[in-house]
């Protein structure tokens, strides 16, 4: 494990507080994810997909979309992230543009969707 995995790992443990997480998650890549989202219809129509399928698989896994789900869903996205070597960024280190954001990989625009969802149903 290298040391930029060594330091994501504390965001893992389902031990951290639901609201905490989230709001980890938003500083490390909803932020930028949004804010390029809302510039770029694309990519927010894309947040849109994501954001459908991440409901989705709540409600298949017999989860309600809560603070508590939202978390749990995006530490098993990020940590599958870790495990494929593509941690994600510190805050303020994730991509800016929409055309950086469309050419995200999975987890970043699976996670940004998890925001987009929180921020809408006030979670955050």
């Amino acid at each position: 494990m290298t040391n930029e995995n060594i330091t994501f790992a504390t965001l893992i443990p389902a031990a951290r507080p639901a609201g905490a997480y989230l709001d980890e998650i938003m500083a490390r890549v909803g932020v930028d994810g949004l804010a390029a989202a809302f510039a770029e219809p694309a990519l927010l129509a894309r947040l849109d997909q994501h954001a459908a399928a991440v409901r989705d698989a709540l409600r298949d896994a017999g989860r309600i979309v809560d603070a508590e789900g939202l978390a749990a869903y995006a530490r098993s996205i990020a940590a599958g992230a870790v495990r494929m070597g593509r941690p994600l960024p510190e805050p303020g280190f994730a991509p800016m543009s929409g055309a950086e954001w469309l050419a995200a990989g999975f987890p970043l625009v699976r996670l940004v969707a998890v925001c987009l969802i929180a921020e809408t149903e006030g979670l955050l």
